[in-house]
């Protein structure tokens, strides 16, 4: 068996046997196939795709090329986001479907983009620990029923090594790759029960509502061979999510949210994944689930959960830190918003320092942007359209106005779940 020889057989249309796909994983794991081989391989995959049956067997090669959890629960649940603009969403679920009686285990990421990760966003809480041993992970959730930390462990080191070339190499957006990359991952980490939140639009990593569906069925095949509960919820990314976009400023929106009072659309989009994971877990209906969901969110539950959780892992809730400056930025036009562009809105952020250009720039978690109005509302010339928090960098009226569009006619607000897959 050769390299060469896998890549001209994928050249040529041809199906890998699983044999082949783990000659090509063993082989760049010992670096017997090289960084520009491996990536002559994958931009044929990226250009030519993978049939279900090679994504299936690519996916398993890499669950099985590090360890595997098992921590024990059945009513283990795990929720992945393909990530946006404004994404906060893991901070509000994981203690609300928590103090369910859920046990939710998450392993998250830094962001290398727009904002940072979930990991960042809970650093800006003083003193909040993303690290921890595999024994004290365990020890909480059991106690609590709630752990989340940075990765751990060695686990699928396939996808670690192929990601890092993917990324420079241009076929991060290739749909069998993501879909083995994220199922892998998810498989890895032992939860029986997945909810995979996947954002279309331009905010977003997928941006083509065929392709988003294509790779929803794709991880929902593979979670149910490989025996899990698994949905894949499509969410609009046109927009950013919620009004708060910058880590600081999002955990603060995602407590408002845990206290009842969070943006509509950020609340809407925690009861439908809450309900999904709540029913998976707890194997009730997902009317039942529902209700369990909103009352935890109404009357305090899930905030005091969260509480528990921050403390737990060593933060101060009280003490998260704001920019020093502030600027609102006033609207020059009247009337229904149509349209705010998501990515513009994220390389702003990065602009002021929310988010990182490489994995190791560092990033200020107390600066970002937060939002007075979204698609559909009116809007009178003069109001504060939003209000920038920064340090030492700026970014200009102009900048922000020019990812606006205003109509004089009304506007619908846009659909934030576009389909439920499972």
């Amino acid at each position: 068996m050769d390299i060469l020889d896998i890549i001209d057989k994928k050249e040529k249309r041809e199906t890998l046997t699983k044999e082949e796909l783990q000659y090509v994983i063993d082989g760049y794991l010992n670096g017997s196939i090289k960084d520009y081989q491996m990536s002559a391989l994958l931009t044929e995959i990226d250009l030519l795709g993978l049939s279900e049956e090679e994504t299936v067997n690519l996916t398993d090669i890499m669950l099985k090329s590090g360890e595997t959890l098992d921590l024990g629960f059945d009513n283990l649940a795990d929720k992945h986001s393909t990530g946006g603009v404004g994404d906060k969403t893991t901070i509000v679920l994981a203690p609300l479907v928590a103090s369910l009686g859920v046990k939710v285990a998450k392993m998250s990421g830094r962001g290398l983009g727009h904002t940072g990760g979930t990991i960042d966003k809970l650093e800006s809480i003083k003193g909040f620990q993303t690290s921890m041993s595999l024994e004290d992970f365990k020890k909480q959730v059991d106690e609590i029923g709630l752990a989340l930390v940075g990765q751990m462990g060695n686990l699928v080191p396939a996808d670690k090594k192929i990601y890092a070339l993917r990324d420079v190499t241009g076929t991060v957006d290739s749909i069998p790759l993501i879909a083995s990359s994220i199922m892998s991952k998810k498989l890895a980490s032992g939860a029986k029960n997945i909810v995979i939140d996947l954002k279309v639009g331009s905010g977003a990593l997928v941006n083509n509502l065929s392709e988003a569906k294509e790779l929803a069925h794709l991880m929902v095949k593979i979670g149910k061979e490989n025996n899990r509960n698994i949905a894949c919820v499509l969410t609009d990314m046109d927009e950013p999510l919620g009004n708060a976009v910058g880590n600081s400023l999002e955990v603060i929106e995602a407590l408002n949210t845990l206290k009842g009072d969070g943006p509509e659309d950020l609340t809407n989009l925690v009861i439908k994944l809450g309900t999904l994971m709540t029913s998976m877990s707890l194997n009730i209906s997902e009317e039942e689930a529902k209700k369990r969901i909103k009352e935890n969110l109404y009357n305090g539950k899930g905030y005091e959960k969260m509480l528990e959780w921050v403390k737990a892992q060593g933060g101060n809730i009280k003490e998260i830190p704001l920019a020093n400056n502030q600027k609102e930025i006033i609207s020059k036009e009247e009337g229904y918003i149509s349209h705010i562009d998501a990515l513009e809105i994220g390389k702003l952020s990065r602009k002021l320092g929310a988010g990182r250009l490489s994995k190791d720039d560092n990033i200020d978690l107390s600066v970002g942007i937060v939002l007075n109005y979204k698609v559909g509302d009116y809007v009178n010339k003069g109001d504060v359209l939003a209000t920038i928090f920064y340090n030492e960098k700026e970014i200009t009226d102009e900048e922000f106005l020019s990812s606006y569009k205003f109509n004089k006619e009304k506007v619908e607000k846009p659909k934030l779940i576009i389909d439920i897959i499972k």
